[in-house]
């Protein structure tokens, strides 16, 4: 199935749960694209923390991608039109909206679990560079997601939740693996890097059912 991105069935239920389907399966963003591996690799090792992070992660994905979406639309395509301001600024204001959005989840979590805050640690503030979330709201302007909020938002949902989705399933393994005999050689991170490749290559059989296209 090919999810087009114009035409009257932009803001259909089923189009938009087809948008949600290949952002979160045979897109992810992180296992198709490998973009957000630090994080990724380094807070899976406890499955606490990484439903934490991966909540996290799924809050500033959609709220900065549909904010995004707007700005580029009503603020950035314009300028480009009229002033010929260049539309590489796009970088500059994603980020700037995504290190606001990360600092007002870093107080929310401070005030709600100082738990989760301190087990997140300095991953926490790292959101803001974190590739996947700007990766995933350059990836909605290049799909054209855009031009329609409800397209945008739930485009970005779905790739904050297909991070997640990695990351818990990841912690899930490793901490099973804690009472299983590893090589020597295989301990750390040559394990961890073999069990993404393979959950990648799971995810990748997906590759095909949902293409998004312009």
């Amino acid at each position: 199935m090919i999810a087009q991105t114009a035409g009257a069935e932009g803001t259909s239920l089923g189009y938009l749960m087809l948008i949600l389907l290949s952002a979160t399966f045979t897109d992810n963003i992180l296992l198709t694209r490998f973009l957000g591996m630090c994080s990724f690799l380094s807070i899976s090792q406890q499955l606490k923390s990484a439903v934490g992070l991966g909540v996290a992660v799924v809050f500033v994905t959609t709220i900065t991608g549909a904010l995004n979406a707007a700005l580029y639309k009503y603020a950035i395509v314009p300028a480009n039109e009229h002033f010929g301001v260049p539309l590489g600024l796009q970088f500059i204001v994603f980020i700037v909206v995504i290190a606001g959005v990360v600092q007002l989840l870093e107080m929310l979590i401070e005030r709600v679990s100082l738990s989760l805050y301190y087990a997140l640690g300095i991953f926490l503030p790292l959101i803001t560079v974190n590739c996947a979330i700007l990766g995933a709201c350059l990836f909605l302007v290049n799909l054209g997601f855009h031009r329609n909020l409800l397209e945008a938002t739930m485009f970005s949902f779905g790739s904050g939740f297909g991070w997640m989705l990695a990351i818990v399933a990841m912690a899930g393994i490793r901490s099973k693996l804690k009472n299983q005999y590893i090589p020597l050689g295989l301990q750390g991170p040559g394990i961890t890097l073999i069990i993404t490749g393979i959950i990648a290559l799971a995810f990748i059989g997906f590759s095909g059912m949902v293409q998004l296209a312009k």
